[in-house]
């Protein structure tokens, strides 16, 4: 039988076929409050991605966004994406109280089903409907999409990620550019041109039919780099957004979390891992 953070990960595909029709209203009427997770330590990447978000939802959900306490100030390995899983963990537990829905903003997902097996609410990962929903755009049988990242390391993980979640038959491959994401967020317009270029070739050399433009720190940059990809471009944040709007306050149930005591772990997540 399948766990409960697989099954929660099953109705993100589902919602998927209603973006178009999304409520920013529970079920009782009151406004959405969507907690967004940056699990880095860096502020100003939290402050451009909850721009973007906001400016994409406007006034009808309200956006709790929360940094990582501790960690990486930018997420470019295996050892800083396991550290980040911990800090979504610790965020989660701190803010989560009165949200409908949560939103992992950081393309990777790390920490996504340890979330999802603990949470009260809906979590999704900026990754996951990334691909979901490029999957969708790159219709047809045999039809897959590309990944465009800042940071070699991303490539392998990414990979591995894609693989996991089911889609590895559809990915034409991920492409990275050498500054790292927040490289890239202190000086966007010097690397528009590498990224550019990622995209026409996972289009043109490797065959996608879309390209994501995966990261946090590269919130916006995808309608920039549009003109010069001849297959669409999609960023990862919007579709983190309309994925989080999606499934929002729709009641999902949720499953029996085995209780877990701990030590030297924040209290709050320590009372969240007990059950208490």
């Amino acid at each position: 039988m399948p766990d409960a953070s697989c099954l929660k990960g099953r109705v993100l595909a589902k919602s998927l076929r209603r973006l178009d029709n999304v409520s920013l209203t529970t079920r009782s009427g009151l406004a959405l409050r969507i907690l967004l997770i940056n699990p880095n330590t860096t502020q100003a990447v939290t402050d451009l991605v909850a721009g973007h978000v906001r400016s994409f939802i406007g006034e009808a959900a309200t956006l709790v966004p929360v940094t990582g306490r501790f960690g990486a100030r930018y997420i470019a390995s295996r050892a800083a994406a396991a550290i980040a899983g911990h800090a979504a963990l610790d965020a989660l537990a701190e803010h989560v109280a009165g949200c409908d829905a949560v939103y992992l903003a950081c393309f990777g997902d790390p920490g996504l089903t340890a979330l999802r097996e603990v949470a009260p609410v809906p979590v999704v990962g900026m990754a996951e409907a990334a691909c979901q929903t490029a999957s969708r755009a790159a219709c047809g049988a045999g039809r897959r999409f590309g990944i465009v990242t800042g940071g070699a390391l991303w490539g392998p993980m990414l990979r591995e990620f894609v693989a996991g979640i089911g889609l590895g038959d559809r990915l034409s491959g991920v492409r990275t550019v050498a500054p790292t994401g927040g490289e890239i967020a202190a000086d966007p317009d010097a690397a528009l041109g590498q990224l550019a270029a990622a995209c026409r070739a996972c289009a043109e050399e490797d065959g996608a039919e879309a390209v994501i433009l995966g990261g946090a720190a590269l919130a916006g940059l995808a309608a920039r780099i549009q003109p010069a990809v001849p297959v669409p471009v999609l960023c990862s944040v919007e579709a983190g957004t309309r994925m989080v709007l999606a499934v929002a306050g729709a009641g999902e149930p949720r499953g029996t979390t085995p209780t877990l005591a701990s030590t030297g772990l924040s209290p709050v997540l320590a009372a969240l891992l007990a059950g208490a």
